[in-house]
């Protein structure tokens, strides 16, 4: 072998013994976990109280803490309010952790009139329902360009809906609904029948009724915060909608292309405009918050 072939063999062997210490630097730890996802601080500081054996990491800015919770060992952090933070947040934990499920817990709003504030509701499948064409202006309506399939949802005026292209193993697919893991909401059934949720906040602020735990139905995200009554309407109307929040389908979407089994926990902080008076979420988040804790926790004890 000549000296230059020397060299170029050991700058490679270099170089591959670099990659690997690199890659094994990115794992931060290789137990198998569940990860639990708080997008509000007021869940994540909840969820915290009962928490043991607890390490804590930091990635970006970003604190993640490992440990034990309900008996499972998880890796608990706040993912942040918005899809993209969700969605950043999500794939860094499994790139850098052993993750075996993912429980999202967090506040949402209510779009289902049958609901009321401090429900929580265990969605079957999240969409990302402002995935969305802006429509030109045609006569007395609108219309998407040809080149975007139409499809199934009405549109809120020149807001179109439509379906996302998922990149996974075994290739694309072009989607609108994400489903919640069956087995994960079947531990939410079982959850759901024996535990009851708090009905007050701190200064006697108690819910009209005793708030109820709904395991089904559709749930959907997007980039905004939802207080009109009219949009609250459509949402429930076209998608068939209980609850909407920023963050859920974002989550949903990212473990669906890994392949890992999802599921979220919303509690109706508000009625994302379809309340009486003005919007009570100030009012009622400690609560919401509160009681999704109360439903993760009981849900990771009944996770197998």
């Amino acid at each position: 072998m000549s000296a230059f072939a020397r060299v170029i063999a050991i700058c490679l062997l270099f170089f591959a013994m670099l990659s690997a210490a690199v890659s094994a630097a990115e794992r931060l730890d290789d137990k198998p976990r569940i990860a639990v996802v708080s997008a509000f601080p007021p869940e994540w500081v909840a969820l915290q109280t009962d928490l043991s054996d607890r390490t804590e990491h930091e990635i970006n800015g970003r604190q993640f803490i490992t440990g034990k919770l309900a008996g499972k060992d998880v890796v608990l952090f706040l993912s942040g309010v918005s899809m993209v933070n969700a969605a950043m947040t999500m794939q860094v934990v499994l790139d850098r952790f052993v993750v075996t499920s993912v429980v999202f817990s967090g506040i949402a709003g209510g779009v289902d009139p049958s609901l009321s504030i401090g429900d929580v509701v265990v969605a079957d499948q999240w969409g990302e329902y402002l995935e969305a064409v802006f429509a030109r202006k045609v006569g007395d309506g609108y219309e998407i360009p040809p080149f975007i399939p139409k499809d199934q949802f009405a549109g809120y005026g020149m807001i179109v809906p439509r379906s996302v292209t998922v990149a996974r193993k075994g290739g694309e697919e072009t989607k609108f609904w994400f489903p919640s893991d069956p087995a994960l909401l079947e531990a939410a059934r079982k959850v759901a029948a024996r535990l009851d949720l708090q009905a007050c906040a701190p200064e006697n602020r108690c819910l009209a009724k005793p708030p109820k735990i709904i395991v089904g139905g559709n749930g959907v995200s997007g980039q905004a915060f939802v207080d009109n009554a009219e949009f609250r309407d459509y949402v429930h109307k076209t998608f068939d909608a209980k609850v909407l929040d920023m963050e859920s389908a974002a989550v949903a979407h990212v473990t669906y292309s890994n392949g890992v089994p999802f599921v979220a926990v919303r509690s109706l902080s508000d009625l994302a405009g379809g309340g009486e008076g003005a919007n009570q979420m100030a009012t009622f988040m400690a609560l919401a918050s509160t009681n999704s804790a109360s439903v993760v926790k009981a849900l990771l004890a009944e996770m197998p």
